[in-house]
Parts: structure tokens; C-alpha cells; sequence
């Protein structure tokens, strides 16, 4: 490997460093990105409980926005409980907005190294038949090692574009997959809590009435 980028020269420098970043942005998206992280999956219930026994409170409420992401989407919904669902739909929706740009982070970045990949080691590709052709004007067809060393600067440049564009282009589109999933998920949930909710307040009013009558 060392070796491969020796013979490459300067250029394959800028794409050593975008596959660093690359690499970094893979890893860390991997352990956001987690369904655990984004969706513990007995959190739902558990907040059902609480409004089922009337635990609901804002200390409960901020220990859900400090929790997860559905932790902050179902404290949203909670927010106005079942009596204002025009302010609860829009709180939600604001959340559900910031809560797509937080899983979605880096993503760009990613899609920008897997763009401009192939185009630094095109720049590669060029600096190494520049080589090529100024030792061919040097000296003509007699120094093969020259002629060597320009080929092989522009063939490593050119591998290592498409080395680093392809993984970060398949993963940016794996990952831009996986936060439209989790963002349907965590929208589903928040409408079943509204709908919980909603239940919860009709059944009282119902209550209320009839004890009025």
C-alpha cells in the first residue's frame, strides 16, 4: 500500500486525506445511526404508561427530551397533551424538521467526497501525463523509468479517485435510506402517542359529562 502511494507522488495526498474524512464520517454515522440510539423500543410504551396513569409532568417531559430522538418527538407530542392538536401537530412537525437535519448530518459532506473524489484524481491523472510527456520531450522514448513514473502517478490517481468515491457514494445512499426510515418511524410513533392522547381526553370529557348529567 505504502508503496502504491509512494507512486502516486504529491497529488494522491488531497485523496489519502477525503478518505480519512470519508472514513470518519462512515464510522461515526454507523453508531448514530443505530435504531437503539434513535428508537429505544420500549420507550413508546412506557410514556403510554405514564399518560395512562396520569404520570405526565415536565420533569418527565425534559427527561424525555434528554432520552433520544423519539425521546424528543414523543416530549413534543406530550407538550399539549390531547387538548390543542393544531399547536401538538406543529410542535411535532417542527421537531420531526430538526430532528431529519440532526440524523442527516455529515451526510452532505460524505456525497461532496464521493463527488469530488474522481475529479482530484482526474487532477492526478492529468499532473501524471504531464510527467509522462515533459520526460518524453526530455529525452524521448530512451529513459523508460521516467515514462514509468508519469504513468504510474496518473494510474494510482486514478484508482484512488474511484477507491474513495465508490464506498462514500454507496454509503451516503445506504444512509440517506436509513434516516428516511428512521424519520418514518419516529413520525408513526408520535402519531400513535397523538392518538393515544386524543383517546385519553375524549374518554374523560365523556366522564365529565356524565358525571355533570
Amino acid at each position: 500500500m505504502w508503496d502504491l502511494l509512494k507512486a502516486g507522488d504529491w497529488p494522491v495526498i488531497p485523496l489519502v486525506l477525503c478518505s480519512i474524512l470519508a472514513l470518519g464520517i462512515v464510522l461515526e454515522r454507523a453508531w448514530s445511526l443505530q435504531r437503539r440510539r434513535v428508537l429505544p423500543p420500549t420507550l413508546l410504551g412506557q410514556v403510554q404508561r405514564w399518560c395512562a396513569s396520569g404520570e405526565v409532568d415536565g420533569a418527565r417531559i425534559h427527561s424525555l427530551r434528554q432520552h433520544s430522538p423519539l425521546g424528543r418527538i414523543l416530549a413534543a407530542v406530550l407538550l399539549h397533551g390531547g387538548e390543542d392538536r393544531q399547536r401538538q401537530r406543529e410542535n411535532v412537525e417542527d421537531t420531526g424538521r430538526h430532528l431529519a437535519l440532526e440524523l442527516e448530518r455529515y451526510l452532505t459532506a460524505l456525497g461532496t467526497l464521493a463527488t469530488i473524489s474522481p475529479l482530484i484524481g482526474l487532477f492526478g491523472t492529468v499532473i501524471g501525463m504531464i510527467e509522462t510527456f515533459n520526460a518524453i520531450s526530455l529525452t524521448g522514448l530512451g529513459a523508460p523509468e521516467q515514462l514509468a513514473s508519469g504513468i504510474a502517478i496518473a494510474l494510482v490517481n486514478t484508482a484512488g479517485g474511484l477507491f474513495v468515491a465508490i464506498p462514500s457514494y454507496i454509503f451516503h445512499r445506504y444512509y440517506r435510506g436509513r434516516v428516511d426510515e428512521l424519520v418514518a418511524d419516529l413520525e408513526r410513533q408520535a402519531g400513535e402517542l397523538a392518538e393515544s392522547l386524543a383517546e385519553q381526553t375524549a374518554r374523560l370529557r365523556r366522564a365529565q359529562a356524565v358525571k355533570r348529567a
